[in-house]
């Protein structure tokens, strides 16, 4: 696989949430937790479980910041 996106964090999935049409898969990566909301097709067609090691890739064009006044 061969992709531009440079964030690119290889996890593991913890949890699947699955709901009508959207899943949401929680991964672990470097002592952390990322959400991953996709399609349940996309679920089913990867073959996602718990336990699956994936590579979680972040393609943004924004990212932005929040303070407290």
């Amino acid at each position: 696989m061969r992709i531009s996106a440079r964030n690119k964090l290889p996890g593991r999935v913890e949890k699947i949430t699955r709901g009508a049409a959207t899943a949401n898969v929680t991964v672990a990566v470097a002592g952390m937790t990322m959400t991953a909301a996709v399609t349940v097709d996309s679920v089913e067609e990867l073959g996602l479980r718990e336990g699956s090691e994936v590579l979680v890739i972040i393609k943004s064009s924004d990212v932005m910041l929040a303070v407290n006044d």
